[in-house]
């Protein structure tokens, strides 16, 4: 246990009073937040104190023994704060060690050390510092506190104003000045860095230093600014994020006619002037997918008629992309069907002829007959145009011809259809194969004419 202060550690003021010729006047202003800041975290200590040490009990509660370690707790903080500054330098390792020098770190770090050393053996040694459970009872027995008056926040701000002047040795939270007379003490109240003020901020309730003030000025959540989006509205700060999405005349928003191609983003308040701005380029993007073979210009001059035959401001007024269809649909009755230019329309008949082309099937086919043995006949490769019979020369063939024609009857019979081959052998075709044969070899060349000749003809009779 650390020794208890003797009367040599007031030495020092003494000898400086002495050497200044009379007793002198300190100030003794902190900086309000901080000050505050720890007594609200003195009473949680307490309660996780008073938990731990009646854990497992069956004859204690945690408000049977709040009296008592309550006044060792206050002992315990004020001993280990007045021995700061040596425990510092010995833990550190020398006075020019580097130590933490904001009165919440040390504080904190000394009710952890108290809560620490009044766990009993049966904390300790159970899973009881890591649960849930203990948690809710710490939480419940602040609030039990709080409601019974126990340890008011007052009682707790003087606690911690002595525990702040003990272990802020750079007076950086506090004010070590010291005056010869009271009216030199009275003087700097009204100047004191330290001294205590209220916000003016409709609402807020905050106490600060006046060191503070500028601090506290750009975090108050009751100032009044105005919009951050440069409309003309002054709101609260912490309804600042709420106004700029919501009601903001400024707030960006898309275009009315984003879903059919235009891409701005402008402020909702400029829409309408927007949609007259860029009227143009709306009717177009209405028109194009309706007229979707009509060329840039021909849209273009689609536009311009509707600018004509309608007034501007009427068909800016249409809000969404569905109004301005109905309002062109209208105006276009009027107009009627679009006349697409000459260039786009030789482009389309262009693109059918070709697709004709590409479908259609060659008119002239070719026989290839066989190699003929006699000299009347012509060459193999010799074209022949399938042409359709006349009546007359039908009626006229040889006893030959129709010979030829019952053997393909008879090919027909056996295969089910006839063949476009047999469709276009026809009588005329006979006569020029059959041309300047001797009567003597006709039985040969019946041998060797063969039976079906293939052409390919996509119709038949043609």
């Amino acid at each position: 246990m650390d020794p208890p202060a003797s009367d040599d550690e007031v030495k020092p003021e003494n000898l400086e009073e002495a050497k200044e010729g009379g007793p002198l006047f300190h100030c003794d202003l902190l900086d309000t937040e901080i000050v505050h800041k720890i007594a609200q975290a003195l009473l949680p200590g307490l309660a996780s104190a008073c938990i731990d040490n009646t854990t497992g009990g069956l004859f204690r509660t945690p408000a049977s023994v709040a009296v008592d370690i309550r006044r060792d707790m206050v002992d315990y903080l004020f001993q280990r704060s007045e021995n700061f500054v040596a425990e510092s330098v010995v833990l550190q390792g020398g006075p020019d060690a580097e130590v933490s020098d904001h009165p919440y770190d040390i504080i904190s770090e000394f009710i952890d050390d108290f809560v620490s050393s009044k766990r009993n053996f049966f904390s300790r040694v159970s899973g009881w510092l890591l649960s849930e459970r203990r948690e809710d009872r710490i939480d419940d027995f602040v609030q039990e506190m709080e409601l019974n008056g126990f340890w008011l926040m007052g009682r707790r701000e003087a606690v911690a104003q002595t525990l702040v002047k003990n272990v802020d040795v750079k007076n950086t939270f506090h004010c070590d000045m010291k005056f010869k007379s009271p009216e030199e003490l009275a003087e700097h109240f009204c100047n004191c860095r330290f001294r205590e003020m209220d916000c003016m901020n409709e609402g807020c309730n905050s106490r600060f230093s006046a060191g503070q003030a500028d601090y506290h000025d750009s975090v108050c959540p009751f100032k009044i600014l105005p919009c951050e989006q440069k409309c003309s509205a002054n709101i609260m700060r912490r309804d600042m994020d709420r106004h700029c999405i919501t009601v903001c005349p400024m707030k960006l928003a898309k275009c009315p006619f984003y879903t059919v191609g235009c891409q701005f983003t402008v402020p909702q308040s400029t829409i309408d002037q927007h949609r007259s701005d860029y009227l143009n380029s709306h009717l177009f993007y209405i028109l194009q997918p309706v007229y979707k073979e009509a060329s840039v210009e021909d849209l273009n001059r689609r536009v311009e008629q509707l600018e004509t035959i309608s007034s501007s401001r009427r068909l800016a007024a249409a809000r969404d992309p569905r109004s301005l269809t109905y309002l062109i649909r209208d105006l276009e009755a009027k107009l009627g069907p679009l006349q697409i230019s000459s260039k786009a329309k030789d482009c389309e008949e262009g693109e059918e002829l070709n697709g004709k082309k590409e479908e259609s099937p060659k008119k002239e086919e070719y026989i290839n007959p066989p190699k003929g043995k006699d000299e009347g006949l012509e060459s193999p490769t010799k074209h022949i145009q399938c042409m359709d019979p006349s009546p007359e020369k039908s009626a006229a063939s040889s006893p030959k011809h129709q010979e030829i024609g019952n053997v393909l009857d008879e090919k027909e019979e056996l295969t089910g259809s006839s063949t476009l081959e047999d469709k276009c052998l026809e009588p005329p075709i006979e006569r020029e194969i059959l041309k300047e044969q001797p009567a003597g070899k006709e039985e040969e060349k019946e041998a060797t004419m063969p039976k079906v000749v293939h052409v390919e003809s996509p119709t038949k009779g043609n």
